[in-house]
């Protein structure tokens, strides 16, 4: 072997200790012998399992960090830690075949390349070139780190840099394997896998708020959102509670903070089986300390909070269950948006059924949802402790904006927008708005599976046939709601048909449910578009009726007669916007807090 190494090999590794000995014997069997490796140890919670992984090898050597700080950082410390002219990069749970070095280095000898790519045994063609396909020359580039971006995207944290400092070739050689497998970084990130900012935030307990991209189609800043939050201070009041929030709190968690505004003491204790739109503490906002999960059981009997308060969705219902079991003598309030029936698929209906049961107090989104369960636990429960509260409303704050012009007075056409996801629009649908002169504007459109993703079979077509009434949007925190939103006409909440009949034990979902989108199109006075089931319960078409926001249809020709009126009278624009204080947590605080304190013991 050369006296100096010509390929400084990375090999970053977080609780991945049982995949590393594979990677690092595929390290030892390479045919070029000439190379220098460090592993980093980025934050393992066991870094005796990594540390046993290593080989007694002189060429490679361990370094730890304190706690975990990102890909980038980790990969930025081993090039510190490395002097050879080339750097490759061998993940821990991936694996290169005997002749990869030499290889990826045969490439490198023409002066010209800066970057080479060898074929992966699968997949056979990634959307971006994997950490383990790479070898560059060494460049004063450094990785993108934490505090800048977390995404998926290895362009963007370092190739797009590397390669425009001279040509990118491939190898055309399959000399390694990209293992897939629950546990990689980029599952944690991308919707297509369940993963999302807050799946991220738990699986690497990120302490911070994330500037997040994934090529699913999210762009979150959280820093810029909730800039304003973490820069106030919430002193406890003499008498305030002390609350446990256990659970996860769904699409608006900055709504904790009217109870601390109030003087009142949160703590965190989160589900670690959260989707990625769901939020978990680390909380982005700050003021809400996190109970330690890996000994929360001691942590909420150091804690001996005032009361429970465990919610959301489905999601949160196994964890809100332990935390009640654990603790029976706790003031327990169990707060429910959605969705039984996913409990009911799951297997979870027994937990979810103890604890409406079983809890001191339950809030349901809708008064549907509310007698849904009590007819379902009908001799099990007592209805009149059965409150409704809607969980997930949007913090008050976000309505202090100005409202933009209509599109709609610049070009006399209907322009109405969506939301989120598309739920029941369609190919057929759309174009038969568009031969209407009526514009759909999609907002932060991502790919996932099931329903959340069905857009992707059709918009590439709808945009191409009607080109000047489809259009795409990146997603509009609430930050921007208002501003962006209020240029529309309308807004769609979900399109479905419902067969309940008015009989709440046929009731579907979308039935029982408020859609989050709801508040958020109030927020920016719009009207909401919402299909007509006359004879069926369902919740939403109630609210709407009663707050006189709503353009009911059953077909194109309805929404386009809808529409037209309102441009003409914007009289469900004012509607809205009568209604739209309603919809906010902080309406609804005060009450929540009656509701605990007359628990509290």
């Amino acid at each position: 072997m050369s006296d100096a190494p010509r390929v400084a090999v990375l090999v970053p590794v977080h609780e991945q200790a049982a995949y590393l000995p594979r990677a690092l014997e595929s390290l030892l069997a390479q045919e070029d012998t000439a190379w220098e490796a460090v592993v980093v140890d980025d934050g393992s919670r066991d870094p005796t399992a990594v540390a046993a992984a290593v080989p007694a090898d002189p060429r490679v050597r361990l370094v730890r960090t304190a706690g975990n700080r990102g890909l980038g950082a980790a990969l930025n410390r081993a090039l510190d830690e490395t002097s050879a002219p080339t750097v490759a990069y061998l993940p821990a749970d991936d694996v290169w075949f005997p002749d990869h070095l030499a290889t990826v280095l045969d490439r490198l000898a023409d002066p010209a390349v800066v970057l080479v790519r060898s074929e992966l045994l699968e997949p056979a063609d990634p959307p971006y070139a994997q950490l383990v396909q790479v070898a560059h020359r060494r460049t004063p580039e450094r990785w993108t780190e934490r505090a800048e971006l977390e995404t998926d995207d290895l362009d963007r944290l370092m190739w797009s840099r590397v390669a425009a400092r001279g040509s990118t070739t491939g190898t055309g050689r399959v000399t390694c394997a990209w293992t897939q497998h629950p546990g990689q970084r980029s599952r944690a990130i991308r919707e297509a896998f369940d993963g999302g900012p807050n799946v991220f935030r738990s699986r690497y307990r990120v302490a911070g708020p994330l500037r997040f991209a994934s090529t699913d189609g999210t762009e979150l800043d959280e820093v810029a959102r909730y800039a304003r939050f973490r820069s106030r201070e919430h002193p406890v009041a003499d008498d305030g509670l002390s609350v446990l929030v256990a659970g996860e709190l769904a699409f608006n968690p900055e709504r904790v903070l009217a109870l601390a505004e109030r003087g009142h003491r949160l703590t965190g204790l989160w589900t670690p089986d959260g989707l990625g739109d769901s939020t978990v503490g680390p909380l982005p906002f700050g003021s809400v300390p996190d109970v330690d999960r890996d000994r929360w059981e001691d942590g909420v009997r150091e804690l001996a909070p005032d009361v429970v308060w465990a919610q959301l969705n489905w999601r949160a219902v196994p964890l809100a269950h332990r935390v009640r079991t654990a603790f029976p003598g706790l003031p327990f309030v169990w707060h429910f948006k959605e969705a039984p029936q996913r409990s009911l698929v799951r297997g979870e209906w027994p937990l979810l059924a103890d604890l409406v049961c079983g809890a001191d107090a339950v809030l349901l989104a809708t008064e549907e949802e509310r007698d849904w369960f009590a007819l379902a636990l009908s001799g099990r429960v007592d209805p009149a402790r059965l409150g409704v509260l809607d969980g997930d409303l949007p913090k008050r704050e976000w309505l202090d904006a100005p409202l933009s012009p209509k599109l709609s007075d610049a070009d006399g056409q209907p322009h109405t927008a969506v939301a989120g996801r598309p739920s029941g629009l369609d190919l057929d649908w759309v174009l038969a708005l568009a031969d209407r002169g009526v514009h759909t504007h999609l907002y932060g459109q991502v790919r996932a599976p099931g329903a959340k993703g069905s857009w992707t079979g059709w918009l590439d077509e709808a945009l191409a046939r009607a080109p000047g009434f489809v259009h795409v949007h990146p997603a509009v925190g609430p930050q921007d709601w208002v501003r962006e939103l209020s240029r529309h006409d309308a807004g769609w909440l979900h399109r479905f048909d419902s067969a309940n009949g008015g009989d709440l034990r046929r009731a579907s979902w979308d039935d029982l449910n408020s859609p989050a989108r709801l508040p958020v199109l109030l927020a920016a006075g719009l009207p909401l578009l919402q299909q007509a089931n006359p004879g069926s319960l369902v919740s939403v078409e109630r609210v709407l009726h009663a707050d006189g926001t709503g353009l009911f249809y059953r077909s194109a020709d309805d929404v386009a007669a809808a529409l037209h009126e309102e441009v003409a009278t914007r009289a469900g624009q004012a509607a809205a916007l009568a209604a739209r204080e309603r919809h906010v947590f902080d309406a609804h605080a005060d009450r929540l807090v009656d509701l605990f304190r007359s628990l509290a013991r």
